[in-house]
């Protein structure tokens, strides 16, 4: 079974970024080209129903299988990135973190109104990155069609934070 397949390959790294925290590692996926091209088309059986106009992933590790699913999607891809890292101009938003706060932004021209957009992640924790993500779509006259990641979290219940934007919020392994 591929989620099982996902778990067995994705690596714990204990105490990274900080003490405490056991970062799922999703990068052991990548080293395999028929299990990243399973575990895309699982992503896509999970979205293609949504009537997607474009697919936005966060920076970094959400670009990686979301280029992947937008072009199996034949849709655009558009980075969600921090402050600072677009070279053209920009809308932003800040949002408050556990230790701090952040500020994400996108192109301006990237979202066009009306549009139906997924957010795409490789991991669902408390999720504030993924509402700020959100907040940006809706500035931008875009519809948050629903939310994907590849690993979630159930315990820290990020999809709870999410559930005002779309119901839509799927992950391939939970932990």
């Amino acid at each position: 079974m591929l989620v099982d397949t996902i778990k067995k390959v994705i690596r714990d790294v204990p105490d990274f970024p900080k003490p405490g925290i056991v970062f799922k590692d999703i990068t052991p996926i990548l080293l395999d080209p028929e299990l990243t091209r399973n575990v895309v088309g699982e992503l896509k059986k999970q979205v293609e129903s949504l009537n997607l106009d474009a697919i936005v992933g966060i920076e970094s590790r959400g670009f990686w299988f979301g280029i992947m699913l937008a072009n199996q999607l034949n849709i655009p891809f558009i980075p969600i990135r921090k402050k600072g890292k677009l070279p053209y101009k920009t809308v932003s938003y800040s949002y408050d973190l556990e230790y701090g706060s952040a500020e994400i932004e996108m192109h301006e021209d990237a979202i066009k109104k009306g549009w139906n957009v997924l957010i795409h992640d490789d991991l669902l924790a408390t999720g504030g990155t993924a509402q700020a993500s959100a907040e940006l779509i809706k500035m931008q006259g875009g519809t948050v069609a629903g939310f994907n990641f590849m690993v979630e979290l159930d315990f820290l219940k990020g999809s709870d934070i999410l559930s005002k934007y779309s119901q839509n919020i799927s992950s391939l392994v939970h932990f």
